[in-house]
């Protein structure tokens, strides 16, 4: 059988599956639509929330983009996963507590207002559509190379696919979907890496592979080998960064607190029946998200090595077929400077290929000339990562414009039938705008998804995390920090990567920080204005204070519903 025929099958199966459950699950009311009825279990909400999280970025570009930055790549590593267990520890448990089905929701509810909560809609929906953007173009990513179809085409095959268990399921229809994606994705990252791992180092532990030595006889590790490699070709070495230690800061403090304060997984702690399954949940989604990111730094060395032995210094008439593939898309391509028919892969002006980091570990098993199912899993797996999360956050869009913007602030009448219908228009009209974006992204993958957690740094997280542990945050000082956060955040990123580019780089940045890390300078901000307005305004209500004291007990919580 074909790879392409295989592609087909394995990436139509898991569509059917998808539709499926979303079928089999589909909402009857606005708590399941929102919630899943509040009955999910620890293990599957934990793998669940890990596909959730685990977007496009962490299977399609994470891997990709160490490729490229070697050590610098580091901060998204440490970011994610930092940021997943500040998420975990220190504000699920409260927020489950507090038992809202939205951020917004929380954030009205506690500073008593409903120009807070419509603050927080609008901050929700920057970072929401900023983030699924990323989401949109790693389906079109997929969609390009394995379905034969221009990028723009995949984009919209993917928007149907979400609209069909987004809209009709809402988050009953998602968790369940996104368990399948799970145990698809994970396959599909884990598969190629164990083989290649196998190929290059004789281990079939790619966590171990990866510090383990390449089996050409030369006696070097995979990182002496790769740092010997890419020097020879005039790039900096694998191990050594280029990033400032301040930027290095900045990037992996705002990736954290801004996972800390992102609104689609917070919403996942809201779907068990109890606050002690929450910190479960967390428990289990921390050990299924290990298993990915402990393997990306293995699968990001070993693509780079294979990238280079099999194009550098390759006549073009032959190329490797995984190289024609590619061009196709027009993700890779070559450009013949010295007219000798041979392809140079070199740092500076002399360089001839053109390779787009979001390809490396979607070709990967192209690369290493793996079977054809291998290659079919994953594009399965691509597409799996990247249609949980775009899911995710476009309930979160449509929850937040129904419930929180229309039934909680604009028409307070509204019956749950109509809430429930506002909330489907609201999330077909995100797939749409989303749909816009993966077609005109603004940035590789991971750095539009870079954007949305430096936006969330800024806006969201200060306001919840006051919410929780500070009595005095009031009204005033909360909306007066999300809007100061928000737009210095936004109007940096803005400036840097879309009205000036030729001045994005250290010697223009602020103290030296880099678009991607500046959300922590706008967190920093955020705080600063909350704390300083809330001194010179009126403290919160007496009821509001208790309500605070009662938050951070986290124990307690409504009965659920059978699933």
């Amino acid at each position: 059988m074909s790879t392409q025929l295989l592609t087909y099958l394995f990436v139509g199966a898991s569509f059917a599956l998808y539709i499926g459950i979303a079928i089999w699950s589909r909402a009857s009311s606005t708590k399941d639509f929102y919630v899943a009825g509040g009955g999910v279990h620890p293990v599957v909400n934990g793998m669940a929330t890990a596909a959730d999280w685990m977007s496009a970025a962490s299977f399609i570009s994470m891997a990709g983009i160490i490729s490229f930055m070697g050590r610098d790549g580091s901060v998204y590593l440490l970011g994610w996963t930092g940021g997943y267990v500040l998420l975990a520890l220190l504000l699920a448990p409260y927020l489950r507590k507090f038992g809202r089905f939205t951020v917004p929701d929380f954030i009205g509810e506690r500073y008593y207002s409903n120009a807070a909560r419509i603050v927080a809609v609008v901050c929700l929906i920057f970072v929401s559509f900023t983030y699924v953007a990323g989401q949109m173009r790693g389906v079109g990513i997929v969609f390009s190379r394995f379905l034969e179809v221009d990028v723009g085409t995949g984009v919209i095959i993917g928007m149907a696919v979400v609209f069909m268990y987004a809209v009709l399921g809402g988050m009953k229809g998602i968790t369940y979907t996104q368990v399948a994606q799970y145990t698809v994705l994970i396959f599909a990252y884990m598969v190629p890496a164990i083989f290649i791992s196998i190929m290059i180092t004789g281990n079939p532990i790619p966590q171990l592979g990866f510090g383990s030595e390449v089996l050409d006889g030369s006696g070097l590790s995979v990182l002496e080998k790769l740092d010997g490699v890419l020097t020879d070709l005039g790039f900096r070495e694998y191990t050594q960064g280029s990033k400032s230690t301040i930027d290095v800061f900045a990037i992996t403090a705002a990736l954290m607190f801004g996972t800390a304060g992102l609104p689609h997984v917070l919403v996942r702690f809201f779907t068990v029946p109890k606050v002690s399954d929450a910190r479960k949940s967390a428990g289990y989604a921390l050990v299924f998200i290990a298993i990915l990111y402990t393997t990306a730094p293995a699968v990001a060395s070993f693509a780079r090595l294979n990238l280079v032995d099999t194009i550098h210094n390759t006549s073009y008439e032959q190329a490797p077929k995984w190289f024609s593939n590619w061009e196709s898309t027009g993700l890779v391509g070559w450009e013949d400077k010295n007219n000798d028919g041979v392809m140079q892969y070199s740092a500076g002006s002399e360089n001839e290929v053109k390779i787009d980091r979001d390809i490396m570990v979607l070709a990967n098993p192209e690369i290493a000339n793996l079977p054809g199912w291998v290659i079919a899993l994953v594009a399965a797996g691509g597409v799996a990562a990247a249609l949980s999360t775009a899911a995710g956050l476009l309930l979160v869009i449509s929850s937040s414009i129904s419930h929180d913007l229309l039934k909680q602030t604009l028409m307070p009448a509204i019956t749950e039938k109509q809430e429930l219908l506002f909330a489907r228009i609201a999330a077909a009209v995100a797939v749409c705008i989303a749909g816009l974006f993966g077609i005109y992204p603004p940035a590789f993958v991971a750095q539009v998804v870079a954007f949305a957690f430096g936006l969330a740094a800024a806006s969201l997280f200060p306001a919840i995390l006051l919410g929780i542990f500070s009595k005095r945050m009031n009204k005033e000082g909360a909306v007066t920090g999300m809007l100061v956060g928000l737009i210095t955040t936004f109007t940096y990123i803005v400036y840097f990567k879309f009205a000036s580019p030729e001045l994005n780089n250290a010697d223009y940045w602020l103290l030296g920080i880099s678009p991607e890390g500046i959300g922590f300078i706008g967190m920093l901000l955020n705080i600063a204005a909350a704390f300083g307005v809330s001194k010179i305004t009126a403290p919160p209500p007496a009821e509001v204070q208790d309500l605070v004291d009662h938050i951070r007990i986290p124990s307690g919580a409504s009965a659920a519903h059978n699933h």
